[in-house]
């Protein structure tokens, strides 16, 4: 059965930080690009974080940018997004996808169910 969990979200005060885990099973995420994404009430789904599959090259969106740094673990077929610096503005649900051709893909192939991150006094 081809998965995408994610896990560590929860609740943390601005300044704070998370590490977020994009665990597969199924497949091997060798093989794949891995995006972060995230949606806010009322908003959008927005990336988030990327990295790819062939070089391992990692993107941030400007939001993020050297807040956010985005890792593979690929003993642990795991993918991490470590989370510092968290804003309020930073709460959202945040989801991982996995895409067999690229970080720039219009449509990833598997998606997880996301975890509730909150960043909140």
């Amino acid at each position: 059965q081809v998965q995408l969990v994610e896990s560590g979200g929860g609740l943390v005060q601005p300044g704070g930080s998370l590490r977020l885990s994009c665990a597969a099973s199924g497949f091997t995420l060798d093989y794949y690009a891995i995006g972060w994404f995230r949606q806010a009430p009322g908003k959008e789904r927005a990336g988030v974080s990327c990295i790819s599959s062939s070089d391992s090259s990692t993107y941030y969106a400007d939001s993020v940018k050297g807040r956010f740094t985005i890792s593979r673990d690929n003993a642990k077929n795991t993918v991490y997004l470590q989370m510092n610096s968290l804003k309020p503005e930073d709460t959202a649900v945040y989801y991982c996808a996995a895409d067999s051709e690229s970080c720039g893909a219009r449509e990833y192939d598997y998606w997880g169910q996301g975890t509730q991150v909150t960043v909140s006094s």
